[in-house]
């Protein structure tokens, strides 16, 4: 696949919607997993990515490359229902982060781990109590892998300014979590 043509695909896409179907396969998994983090639950994670595709789908002779992959408009779309879908139900905060699964290693001390999975849990309170934007901006760097420039798409603002709340973020998080008594640091975040 090393010779995919994005551009070339939309456009079939947008002449044939049959085409949809390799621009759904290359980029569902990375969408339901960005919703799934932001809801916390597979039913409604599926059915917010189905209607993130039906919507891309219905809208395609609409969509104009602005320079950015295609995903970060997929992203757009997911984001803008996922924020309808909180609205709608006022619930619990938006990312639910999964429970860690602690791999045991042979050479690893039980005391070792279980410290480790104590100050998870704890930045994952953490994050649970920053505000939205900045819960969303974590899972698009960490989960996703997104770049700057493709988060500021996503959230409509410029790469400048993702890098700043992205600064601010972690500043945050370092001074609440040295409240509680644990030292952070990009790996611990990127492995939550």
């Amino acid at each position: 696949m090393a010779d995919w043509d994005e551009r070339a695909c939309i456009q079939a896409a947008k002449e044939d919607p049959s085409a949809f179907a390799e621009l759904y396969e290359r980029y569902v998994d990375r969408i339901y997993s960005y919703i799934y983090h932001r809801v916390g639950n597979v039913h409604d994670a599926e059915d917010l990515t189905s209607r993130t595709f039906y919507r891309a789908l219905a809208h395609l002779p609409e969509y104009e490359d602005k320079g950015l992959p295609f995903s970060a408009w997929l992203y757009r779309i997911a984001h803008n229902l996922v924020a309808n879908w909180h609205r709608d139900r006022k619930r619990r905060p938006v990312v639910a982060l999964d429970e860690l699964i602690t791999k045991s290693l042979p050479d690893q001390h039980p005391e070792t781990l279980a410290e480790a999975e104590d100050d998870t849990r704890l930045l994952r309170e953490v994050i649970r109590e920053l505000d939205p934007v900045r819960q969303e901006l974590l899972v698009l760097k960490f989960t996703e892998g997104l770049s700057n420039a493709e988060i500021g798409a996503i959230l409509g603002r410029t790469e400048g300014a993702i890098k700043s709340l992205y600064h601010r973020t972690l500043l945050q998080l370092r001074r609440e979590l040295a409240k509680r008594g644990v030292k952070i640091d990009e790996r611990t975040v990127r492995n939550t």
